[in-house]
């Protein structure tokens, strides 16, 4: 069994050619069983998280990924990464173990390819101003990977950490020379944007569907339980609705959750699943003024063919 580290990703998983891949897995997928999803209590602290989430393709590669979920860990000094994971990829023919992944690396860049892959479909063509909502590292891999299925010319960050909001933004500016600024009002920053990408552990609405201008492309990556949200009801009542899957988005899709439960909107707000848009069945992004809102909660067949690609180009 052969390891494959964050470094050895960060050479193998381009974000255009990750995101052509997992198009193929939403239009073939593997066999996928629910995640699981438990809570760790921790005193004195936030409630931490794990998740468990297989995927096989009979005949080819099976795969499970370990995931840790612990938000209290970016408030210790110095800070701990609050997602942290592991892959193992094994043969589907035989169950012998085929490569150990690094499995928060894995998960930050087939996250951060589903949502260019998505905005391919729902963003407007000429969409060139990005809000990055959240500072933390799957929001360095979003702005990355909107800026290459993008014209992005200037990009804004909003982060409740104004230190890693500064941060980001000097790592962004000397990688791309692109504009890019740190911002405290979100609402100017709202209307401003063409594209709104978050990604927050937040409990609280952060982006209000009054702020939002015709053509807005709303990418919702952050909030993955039922009582998380980063957008109020009427952002997601206002939107052209889209989800990675289904059965994610009914079961931990916060945003959306909350929404129904409110009565703001129903089932049939939900236009249809990313391998529905990918295979033509329905369209994505109608006109230039629609708002479009593609809500992600991650499925075990993204990890399976990230991992699958990273173990074809190291071997």
């Amino acid at each position: 069994m052969i390891t494959i580290n964050a470094t050895d990703l960060e050479k193998s998983l381009d974000y255009v050619e990750l995101a052509d891949n997992l198009a193929k897995a939403f239009l073939y997928p593997p066999d996928q069983p629910s995640r699981h999803h438990h809570t760790i209590h921790i005193p004195d602290r936030e409630n931490g998280t794990l998740l468990l989430m297989p995927a096989w393709r009979q005949g080819k590669y099976m795969g499970v990924k370990i995931v840790t979920i612990f938000p209290s860990n970016a408030f210790d000094e110095p800070p701990l990464p609050s997602v942290v994971g592991q892959y193992i990829l094994m043969d589907a023919n035989s169950g012998i173990p085929l490569a150990l992944i690094n499995g928060t690396e894995l998960t930050l860049r087939r996250t951060a390819a589903t949502s260019a892959l998505a905005a391919r479909y729902f963003a407007c063509q000429n969409a060139r101003k990005l809000l990055m909502v959240g500072s933390g590292a799957l929001a360095r891999h979003l702005v990355r990977a909107h800026l290459a299925v993008r014209p992005i010319e200037s990009i804004i960050v909003w982060s409740r950490n104004s230190a890693n909001a500064s941060q980001f933004v000097s790592e962004i500016l000397s990688e791309t020379g692109i504009q890019v600024s740190v911002t405290e009002d979100l609402k100017d920053a709202c209307k401003w944007a063409q594209i709104i990408s978050c990604a927050t552990l937040s409990e609280d609405p952060l982006v209000r569907g009054r702020w939002l201008n015709p053509g807005t492309h709303l990418d919702l990556v952050g909030a993955f339980k039922p009582e998380m949200r980063e957008t109020d009801a009427e952002a997601i009542a206002r939107s052209c609705l889209y989800v990675d899957t289904m059965s994610g988005a009914l079961a931990e899709a916060g945003d959306i959750i909350q929404a129904l439960q409110t009565g703001v909107i129903s089932k049939n707000n939900i236009i249809g699943e990313l391998s529905e848009v990918i295979s033509g069945k329905i369209s994505g992004r109608k006109n230039e003024t629609d708002i479009t809102c593609f809500k992600s909660v991650g499925a075990s067949l993204e990890d399976l063919a990230a991992a699958t690609l990273a173990f074809k180009k190291y071997t």
